[in-house]
């Protein structure tokens, strides 16, 4: 009888990967920046189509180079080790830590604004369930890949749920005549004066919205027929999302005045407090189901990466290991959980939403510049899927405003986003690319892998066959060579 480790890029991709939080939290941070509504909704737009040609860059990329581990692959594939570190380094430090805490605040804010009507939620009380959620989702994580999946499952009904009530209710005050604020003359008057780098910082903001459009180049290996199926996946996916964001933006506006809009933390529920009556209950149960979703299904992809950046020997084996018996990534689980928790020191999401989405920018920008440079470096290269040099230009055009003017209003966040990057580079040259360690140091990191394997009962999958049946066994790991018996894994 046949039996696997299943390795953490072959987990089954989580259903409805864009679409998550960020729709409701991020209209918030969009209309704060853009000063005015009708310049919110063409953020939204435009945002939309960015996003668009940014994942048509990717598209050719995922197929140029088919490997699983996404920008990091590309950027390390075409810049050389030290650039594919660096972004690997951020996302672990950084992108993934961050995106969860707001997702987590999110759910909490949800959670808890209903109890409070008059004011806002205590901060502690805000980081206390937030960390209750993330300890919980970290344990279901580790206990069990099904159970994960079924988390997935069922709380992706919740947005669905939220998103359809938003629009439906917006297209029933548009035909009552519910639209002041979308008539030209109100939509562009603005509530503070016009300011490029605030406009720049709403652009941030309405792309964390967006977060998730790369996510299938994560698990190129594994797309079936990827040259048909991912383009397919942009055409159908993107323009969608770009649709329902703008719709339910547009809702919003009909039932809230701009200041009413950003008075609220938790927008879907003023929303469903206006137009629901005593079924407004309906919209918090529904946001605080799919944001529990979204950290669940953030916590139950992170491990990707990690397991990429491991075999690559980027990072300690001991994250890409997994359990013996339940196959699930409980080192990588654990330190994006340890990560995350030290984020929600502040409760500020938009804060923190402003940080992550200038670094993720700063590399999709750098990701898609190796796009040209490939295609200058290789021009006979075999690229099943081709665009026009146009795209990447337009999209590196795009990154250089938002960046530039982003920095510009935003210097200290941005500024520790990219002191924090900077900090990998000793960490690569002493832990990568030094080859000759003193053995001192390759015996202390042998002895903490080690610790680390019997504490979590983890190995690195590897696999073996036999005649009588299939085992997978890592026989180079300090824990095989004292224990084999314990790496037979259950059927997964």
């Amino acid at each position: 009888k046949k039996k696997q480790i299943a390795s953490p890029s072959s987990f089954p991709c989580p259903p409805g990967n864009i679409i998550g939080s960020g729709i409701f939290v991020s209209p918030k941070g969009v209309m704060e920046n853009a000063s005015s509504v009708g310049l919110a909704l063409i953020v939204w737009i435009v945002t939309g189509v960015i996003t668009a040609i940014g994942a048509l860059c990717y598209a050719e990329l995922g197929v140029t180079i088919p490997k699983s581990g996404g920008d990091y692959a590309y950027v390390k594939d075409i810049f050389g080790g030290l650039a594919g570190f660096l972004r690997l380094w951020i996302a672990v430090l950084v992108i993934y830590p961050t995106n969860q805490a707001v997702i987590a605040l999110t759910f909490s804010n949800y959670v808890l604004q209903p109890l409070f009507p008059t004011c806002f939620p205590p901060e502690n009380g805000l980081r206390l369930l937030a960390g209750v959620c993330l300890l919980l989702l970290t344990w279901v994580n580790c206990y069990s890949v099904r159970w994960a999946t079924r988390v997935q499952d069922m709380f992706t009904a919740g947005k669905l749920l939220a998103l359809a009530l938003i629009i439906i209710m917006g297209i029933v005050q548009i035909c009552k005549g519910e639209y002041y604020w979308l008539e030209p003359a109100n939509a562009f008057e603005p509530f503070q004066e016009y300011d490029v780098g605030l406009i720049a910082l709403a652009f941030l903001q309405g792309s964390f919205a967006y977060g998730g459009w790369n996510f299938l180049n994560y698990v190129t290996e594994e797309l079936v027929d990827p040259y048909v199926n991912l383009p397919r996946a942009i055409f159908i996916s993107i323009p969608l999302v770009t649709f329902v964001y703008v719709f339910a933006n547009i809702a919003y506006v009909t039932a809230m005045s701009p200041q009413e809009l950003l008075a609220s933390n938790a927008v879907a529920v003023t929303f469903g407090e206006k137009l629901l009556g005593v079924m407004s209950w309906i919209m918090p149960i529904s946001v605080a189901l799919s944001t529990f979703g979204g950290v669940n299904g953030s916590l139950f992809t992170s491990s990707r990466l990690f397991f990429a950046g491991a075999r690559e020997g980027h990072l300690p084996r001991l994250l890409a290991m997994i359990h013996v018996k339940r196959c699930t990534p409980i080192p990588a689980l654990l330190f994006t959980c340890i990560s995350t928790l030290l984020m929600l020191c502040t409760s500020d999401m938009y804060t923190l939403i402003n940080y992550v989405g200038f670094i993720n920018y700063l590399f999709y920008g750098v990701t898609v510049a190796g796009q040209i440079v490939l295609r200058i470096r290789q021009p006979d290269l075999h690229r099943p899927i081709k665009i026009s040099l146009v795209w990447p230009v337009i999209y590196l055009l795009f990154w250089a405003f938002l960046l530039i003017f982003s920095l510009y209003s935003e210097p200290l966040v941005c500024g520790i986003g990219l002191a924090i990057m900077l900090t990998g580079v000793p960490v690569y040259f002493l832990g990568v690319y030094w080859d000759n360690k003193p053995q001192c140091f390759d015996a202390f990191v042998g002895k903490m892998t080690y610790v680390g394997q019997k504490f979590c009962m983890v190995v690195y999958p590897a696999e073996t066959s036999s005649e009588e049946g299939d085992e997978m066994k890592d026989v180079s790991s300090p824990l095989a060579k004292e224990d084999g018996e314990t790496q037979k894994s259950a059927d997964c």
